[in-house]
């Protein structure tokens, strides 16, 4: 070592530093474990002979891919060209359809794997890993969930071990075993990626970097206690392959959907009639509520739990039975868990203040159409009391505007300018409150615009057709 005045220092040798090594993981006894109780499965469909179809098993992989992963039918698929036939009727015959992985979940033959592996399925088969075939019957499919349970005639099977969600970490080693490509018995690991990945569906998704492809649907996904953890079910690609993220269902919900569906076939759940949307930063902050958390009640449906439980347009949804809302999703995920005709409690933070209210959850319905916007037509009378404040010139609503409308305060926008109107409000929005004060009459609306910080954002909430929405309107630099 050589010191600042440039003589040479004697150091004596110094001891090498300790280092952790870890070596990989060997996953040989997990597969071994529970490689017996992961199944193949093949569905087919009944066309007429001669019809046009896929072009063999791999286009038919392919049109999986593309529909379970892009949500579309692959475009301009060639296949292959077929002798001519005369023109006359053919009888049905079975092709293959699709090919996905499961899992067995009971020695009596229960076995769970996705709802778009074999949903709309003429015939399913299970393939065991010793060879065994069995023509397995649907027991039950869940759309939004994604999970189905099929049942094969068969006893004293192997079955998997399910795990504890709540204890796997982010970092931790999993395992996936399925069928990519009808490749039976394959085996994939990495780690998990992230929890509560939030990707629109009805479910907080589990995301690793386990390399999952078309077949592998259905799987098991395996902590290193050789248990389930969760149902492979998508992957993230903008190539069509396999990118390093894939998403699996967790599967305690998975679990709570298997049990429903083997008990009536069906699964049953909660409703409120609300639309909502997310809280954003500026909107809570500006409100009161602190930080972005609960949902956004954008609308009520008529007649619904929410309405005769007083929920209002505007009211932001910040627990529900007690459990906390952090983020808009979250609220139709605990309601759906919740049973039908349960009553409950729900919090709601309205114009600067949190209310409990009672509410009695209905039963989920088919999907409707969204609510009509109504029809203004250009000769709607308008009152002649107007008022110009924040950049808005407002006028009252009549009270044939208030019925097609079907509200009971506010006040409608006739021209927008300056700051409001680079805010985005514009002619024919209902402004049904400003900062936390609730809007009547253009009198009240003066008034509430009089008392606002004009140095400082102000959050007006409005009705724009049949959703409210709240708009900062900020103020001049």
């Amino acid at each position: 070592m050589v010191g600042f005045s440039g003589s040479v220092w004697a150091q004596a040798p110094q001891p090498p530093v300790a280092t952790s090594v870890r070596g990989l993981p060997d996953f040989t006894d997990l597969v071994e474990q529970v490689g017996p109780a992961v199944v193949n499965i093949r569905t087919m469909e009944r066309v007429r002979a001669g019809s046009d179809g896929a072009g063999g098993p791999m286009d038919e992989e392919m049109q999986e891919f593309f529909k379970r992963f892009f949500g579309i039918p692959m475009p301009n698929v060639p296949t292959p060209r077929q002798p001519q036939r005369p023109n006359r009727p053919q009888p049905e015959q079975e092709q293959p359809r699709g090919v996905g992985s499961g899992f067995i979940l009971s020695n009596d033959g229960y076995v769970m794997t996705n709802a778009h592996v074999v949903d709309g399925a003429d015939e399913v088969i299970v393939t065991l890993p010793d060879k065994r075939e069995f023509k397995a019957k649907i027991v039950g499919v869940d759309k939004r969930t994604d999970v189905a349970v099929v049942k094969i005639d068969a006893t004293g099977l192997p079955s998997v071990k399910i795990g504890d969600v709540n204890r796997l970490r982010v970092g931790e080693w999993v395992v996936a075993i399925g069928s990519p490509f009808g490749l039976e018995n394959s085996v994939t690991a990495g780690i998990v990626s992230a929890k509560q990945r939030d990707t629109g569906d009805y479910l907080p998704l589990i995301q690793t970097d386990v390399a999952v492809n078309p077949g592998n649907s259905g799987g098991p996904l395996l902590n290193m206690r050789g248990e389930v953890v969760g149902i492979n079910s998508q992957i993230y690609s903008r190539s069509g392959g396999y990118m390093g993220i894939s998403f699996a269902i967790p599967i305690d919900e998975a679990m709570r959907v298997s049990e429903q569906l083997r008990a009536s076939g069906k699964v049953t759940r909660g409703r409120i009639g609300v639309r909502i949307d997310q809280v954003t930063k500026e909107v809570a902050e500006s409100i009161g509520l602190g930080k972005p958390q609960g949902a956004l009640v954008r609308s009520v449906e008529a007649g619904s739990p929410a309405e005769k439980a007083g929920v209002e347009a505007g009211d932001i949804i910040t627990r529900f039975e007690g459990k906390q809302i952090e983020k808009a999703s979250d609220l139709p995920r605990q309601v759906g868990n919740v049973k039908p005709g349960t009553r409950g409690t729900i919090t709601v933070f309205r114009r600067g203040a949190s209310r409990d209210l009672s509410i009695t959850v209905a039963e989920m319905e088919a999907e409707k159409s969204t609510l009509r916007t109504p029809e203004r037509s250009s000769d709607t009378p308008k009152s002649p009391a107007s008022v110009q404040a924040l950049g808005l010139t407002v006028t009252a609503l009549t009270d044939a505007q208030r019925k097609d409308l079907k509200v009971k305060r506010g006040v409608r926008v006739e021209s927008a300018v300056e700051n409001a109107a680079r805010a985005g409000l514009r002619e024919g929005d209902v402004i049904l409150s400003v900062g936390n004060t609730e809007v009547n009459s253009v009198k009240e609306f003066e008034a509430a615009a009089a008392k606002v910080d004009r140095a400082k954002p102000i959050t007006v909430l409005i009705l724009r057709g049949d959703l409210v929405q709240y708009v900062i309107v900020k103020p001049s630099r």
